[in-house]
């Protein structure tokens, strides 16, 4: 019998060393299963360690289990299992070390563990290490951004050791800017630290100057004496210039190195536990509504012993004279606190260059579409002289054109190339029948071609209102137009705004080289300069002025497919325009298309300027230009470039 007994000891004891060779993640789990199962962040962290730092194969997988709640505990003898469910509502069980299917079990014999979001980060933090070296990049760059959003300093080492073996070369590069941005925290290792940040001097990177601004934050200490050796000081406070009087006050009774004055809420305390027969202090009751009285009361109190004395001001200027009050910075190397100093100060340099360099991108940008929205008038009023209120609506007209054919062709970039001509087509046509049936009767009578244009305007705002709806409808640009041209964190200009500036500066060669090297620029310019004389050569001066014309209306269409695809299409989309066209070309010089271009880079850079100040209020910036358009034409009556020749008396 005793043999027998001895024989089964023998065999449970191989049986158990065999599970504990075969099983070695099982005992990890089942040595920290306490921890596992309650499932607290403050206390799971050795168990995460546990796993992650045994070097086992399967630690990632068990990681990755837990963290998707997907580990379940048998409650008949505690072990730890992967588990998926049955059709018939049974679970089978995998082993976290073979593999392997373990049978199957009832739900109710299983305990699910799931952790909280708190644990669940923790293990994500733990996962990090393995998906570094993951063969998915996707899985890579997944656990590279998981770094960048919550960085510390148990992360340095595995990012560094997974550099060198990453073969994606733009994976490579963020991994090293990474730990760069790492060792510049939390390195131990200060000349590391100096050296990481002057690699990285004059990055415009805002993720640079998150990780170099709290490397100089500082708190304020106050000291008896002189401060002790050893602080990195960022500068000694001089009460009332650096730091207000009160404010160093306070530090003092907070730290208690003085007594701490007395407040009105106290005063009156003090003074209502003191009542005796209607006064206090000898301060009748009634009159303890006046400051004066109350200072009086509390004086005749402290004389008495019965009430603790508020400081004076000499008191308290001695108390400040006793002490040191500093600013001392929260990080302790010096060496690192004077290369953030001087990489920040480099930074910031570069970033105002760079701010200055996106607010001409800006201004350009702006400009070219003023330019392209007052080209058509700068034919119309500067050519003509026809002041044509309802040129904000071949603006819009164009753009619905734009929206139009976008329905009847589906893909984007050809419906583009097909509504640009398209839309200079229907506006074009729009203008020779306004020019033919209005404004051909009104020619030198610019009251009367205003107010019917002007009517004209209203009318055809409410057509497109019928037509279209008073819904803003989208234009939608090719996806090649989408996104912006990034130069840096600083610099950047959206393809669109590119597309229309050279949109801008197309048309207007094209315009040159119509007004300079075609038959009607030739008689566009004899009309407009002698209308008799040149009628007296043959030319015929209604048909020059309705194609003219036509042809600012034209251009104008054009403009509104520009501007559609970055403004919303609404039968009001010409109102936004109209007064910047006019005053582009008044500014710039009526008449001269080189005018028009200086007017619309005038008004573009001084409302981005104006904005620049205060860019949540472009109502207030427009208004200011306004004034500033109004003083300038007071000085320059006739424009930036003023027409020259017969026609500039006219």
């Amino acid at each position: 019998m005793k043999r027998l007994i001895l024989a089964g000891l023998a065999l449970l004891m191989t049986c158990t060393l065999a599970l504990s060779q075969e099983a070695p993640m099982q005992d990890i789990l089942q040595d920290h299963s306490a921890l596992i199962t309650k499932s607290s962040r403050m206390t799971i962290a050795p168990a995460i360690a546990a796993i992650s730092d045994s070097g086992l194969t399967q630690a990632q997988d068990v990681l990755q289990a837990w963290q998707s709640k997907d580990i379940w505990q048998r409650k008949s003898d505690g072990l730890f299992f992967r588990a998926k469910e049955t059709a018939e509502g049974s679970y089978i069980l995998f082993d976290f070390d073979s593999g392997e299917t373990l049978g199957e079990a009832d739900k109710a014999d299983l305990k699910q563990i799931k952790p909280n979001s708190g644990v669940r980060a923790l293990i994500g933090s733990a996962l990090v290490t393995f998906q570094l070296q993951d063969s998915d990049p996707a899985r890579r760059l997944a656990a590279l951004t998981s770094i960048e959003r919550n960085p510390s300093s148990e992360l340095l080492a595995p990012l560094r050791a997974s550099i060198d073996t990453e073969t994606d070369a733009d994976l490579k590069a963020k991994k090293r800017r990474a730990e760069r941005l790492l060792t510049i925290a939390y390195d131990s290792d200060e000349s590391a630290r100096v050296a990481a940040i002057s690699d990285m001097s004059g990055d415009l990177g805002v993720d640079l100057r998150a990780t170099l601004n709290p490397l100089l934050e500082t708190r304020t200490e106050v000291f008896a004496g002189e401060a002790p050796e050893g602080l990195n000081l960022a500068r000694r406070l001089a009460p009332g210039e650096d730091i207000s009087t009160e404010a160093a006050y306070d530090l003092l009774v907070t730290a208690g190195l003085a007594p701490a004055r007395i407040d009105q809420a106290e005063i009156r305390a003090t003074l209502g536990t003191h009542i005796s027969e209607q006064e206090v202090g000898g301060v009748a009751l009634e009159d303890l509504n006046q400051p004066e009285a109350r200072a009086r009361a509390y004086a005749a109190l402290v004389a008495q012993g019965l009430a603790e004395p508020d400081p004076t001001s000499a008191e308290i200027k001695a108390h400040l004279d006793a002490h040191q009050f500093v600013e001392i910075y929260n990080e302790p190397s010096r060496p690192v606190t004077l290369a953030a100093s001087e990489a920040l100060e480099d930074i910031l340099l570069n970033v105002g260059m760079n701010q200055s360099l996106d607010l001409i991108l800006d201004g350009l940008s702006l400009a070219s579409i003023y330019f392209l929205a007052a080209i058509g008038l700068a034919i119309t009023f500067g050519v003509m002289g026809v002041i044509n209120m309802a040129h904000g609506e071949f603006i819009m007209m164009g753009a619905y054109t734009g929206y139009v054919i976008q329905q009847l062709i589906p893909n984007h970039t050809a419906s583009i190339l097909v509504a640009i001509p398209m839309a200079f087509v229907v506006t074009f046509a729009a203008g020779v029948a306004m020019e033919r049936l209005v404004i051909r009767w009104l020619y030198n009578r610019p009251l009367e071609t205003l107010l019917a244009t002007f009517g004209i305007s209203i009318a055809l705002q409410q057509l497109a209102k019928n037509i279209f709806g008073t819904q803003a409808l989208p234009l939608t640009s090719p996806e090649w137009l989408d996104g912006a041209w990034v130069l840096n964190d600083v610099v950047s200009i959206s393809y669109i705004r590119i597309a229309i500036f050279i949109l801008a500066i197309s048309f207007l060669a094209i315009f040159l080289f119509i007004m300079r090297r075609t038959r009607l620029g030739l008689e566009t310019r004899a009309v407009t300069q002698n209308p008799r004389m040149a009628a007296s050569m043959g030319i015929n001066p209604n048909r020059v002025n309705m194609l003219t014309f036509g042809l600012g209306s034209g251009i104008a269409g054009v403009a509104g497919v520009a501007i559609g695809l970055f403004a919303k299409v609404t039968s009001e989309l010409g109102n936004d325009y109209i007064v910047q066209s006019f005053m582009t070309v008044v500014v710039g010089g009526v008449g001269n298309i080189w005018g028009t271009l200086a007017g619309a880079a005038m008004i573009g850079f001084l409302q981005k300027g104006i904005e620049w100040f205060n860019p949540s209020n472009t109502l207030a910036a427009q208004t200011f230009m306004i004034i500033f358009i109004i003083i300038f034409i007071q000085f320059r009556p006739r424009g930036i470039i003023a027409l020259k020749g017969r026609a500039a008396g006219d």
